[in-house]
């Protein structure tokens, strides 16, 4: 039996997932959501190594029987020496030694590739990317990277660092006067297309009006300035709060920069964006495509098109498995197709 098992690690959540790979079909099996722990690096990779000793037990598997373990975290990380290098999204994350760490607990094979690029694998073999040979996938959730596929190939660069484009400064498109620091730099693209971003911009929104004495309906008073997230400004936009429809078309016109940029750099044919574009497309479509409409060649334009990740909520979950399959000389990701997942959450 070809079981595999899948590690997707971000700044807020963890996830876990097992699978078997059974000629041409990758059957997910099981799934554990966990919230990522502070106090370093050692307490979320110790959790995530009692996480899959679980589901193993859970289905009767022997650890020796796993082929191979994928892990998918942001970046910036070395995936040939399998480190993680202080992401941003992960304080404290220094150099972290993670596919020995687990190489060593489970004694099998395991593979570490950037979050980005494990989703473009992702969508470009079994979602909204199949069939194309030119390809950018964008994060757009707690941060804002760009997995590139060019050429039929994932591009990761001399330093397996291409693709970090939440840390480039964004160029004016409107009159804004906030520049959120994303990816420690003001003005940053992750600064205005990640979660963390748009809930900066909320705040200083929120900030703004309440000494004005206007408070807004996502933040009545001081004391609600930290419970502002991303999620809680689309409900309030979606209830026609002012302030919170013009928070998400900010984000929706700085992403409309990023988009032309990569249109006319890269000239992919599809551009698949994640996470929060694929629950609040329809508060930030119209304002990115306006952008891109006024900054783009038109014959990019016409040969581009922008879509939501196709596999949804389990995105991260098939990212995860891809670096297994790919890295485990298994068959490549392509070659399969994806069955149902029971998901413990």
């Amino acid at each position: 039996m070809n079981y595999i098992a899948g590690f997707d690690i971000g700044g807020t959540k963890l996830a876990v997932t097992l699978a078997l790979l059974a000629g041409d079909r990758l059957e997910l099996l099981e799934k554990e959501k966990l919230p990522t722990p502070g106090g370093g690096w050692r307490p979320a990779l110790e959790l995530l190594e009692a996480s899959l000793r679980g589901l193993l037990e859970k289905r009767g598997i022997p650890s020796q029987d796993l082929k191979a373990i994928g892990i998918s975290c942001g970046g910036p990380l070395d995936s040939g020496e399998g480190v993680i290098l202080s992401p941003p999204n992960l304080p404290g994350w220094d150099r972290v030694p993670v596919v020995e760490y687990f190489s060593r607990r489970f004694q099998t094979p395991c593979f570490l590739q950037n979050d980005a690029d494990a989703c473009a694998v992702a969508e470009w073999t079994f979602g909204a990317g199949k069939g194309c040979r030119n390809m950018v996938f964008l994060t757009f959730g707690t941060g804002f990277g760009a997995g590139l596929i060019l050429n039929g190939q994932l591009y990761s660069g001399g330093g397996n660092l291409a693709g970090e484009l939440g840390h480039c400064r964004c160029p004016q498109v409107d009159s804004s006067p906030y520049a959120p620091v994303g990816y420690g730099k003001a003005g940053s693209f992750e600064g205005f297309c990640s979660g963390g971003g748009i809930a900066g911009l909320g705040r200083a929104v929120a900030m703004e009006r309440l000494q004005q004495g206007k408070p807004p309906s996502f933040c009545p008073t001081l004391q609600d300035l930290e419970k502002i997230t991303a999620q809680s400004l689309a409900q309030a936009a979606e209830k026609g709060d002012p302030d919170a429809l013009e928070i998400y078309r900010c984000s929706g016109r700085h992403l409309g920069a990023a988009l032309a940029l990569l249109m006319d750099l890269l000239n992919p044919e599809r551009i698949v964006l994640g996470s929060i574009y694929v629950r609040s497309r329809h508060l930030l479509e119209e304002p990115a495509q306006e952008v891109v409409s006024r900054e783009a060649l038109a014959l990019n334009r016409a040969g581009c098109w922008i879509l939501p990740a196709q596999l949804g909520e389990h995105l991260g979950d098939v990212a995860a498995l891809s670096v297994a399959l790919l890295g485990g000389g298994l068959p490549k990701p392509g070659a399969v197709t994806v069955s149902h997942l029971n998901e413990k959450v």
